[in-house]
């Protein structure tokens, strides 16, 4: 299984590049996307909080949300898939059930076993 943790531009730019590389297949009938044929999962993230905001103790914004650049996809597959914005994660913020990280965004079906 492999596992890829994308970052796009924006969301628009993202649909393009799932729908060219066929992770996603267009019905234009009845407007849905469906998974390719190799697809096992898609996670749409979006933005991710890199930093959380802070308030004093009357509720005033001491410092505003941050977030990490771009709008994030996780992909499933049970075919390799060549993206061109496939990003390192040391501390994922999603993480595919029955999957276990490990590190350096390095995964392996969760077997049940302690590594």
């Amino acid at each position: 299984m492999k596992i890829y943790k994308l970052r796009y531009t924006n969301r628009e730019d993202a649909l393009l590049d799932l729908i060219s590389k066929k992770v996603y297949i267009e019905n234009t009938e009845n407007d849905v996307l469906a998974f390719g044929d190799v697809i096992k999962a898609v996670v749409e993230i979006g933005s991710i909080v890199s930093e959380y905001p802070t308030f004093n103790e009357e509720g005033e914004e001491l410092t505003e949300l941050v977030y990490f650049e771009g709008y994030h996809f996780d992909v499933m597959s049970s075919k390799m898939i060549t993206f061109e914005n496939s990003i390192q994660v040391n501390n994922p913020k999603h993480k595919f059930f029955g999957v276990k990280w490990i590190k350096n965004s390095v995964w392996k079906l969760d077997d049940g076993e302690k590594d």
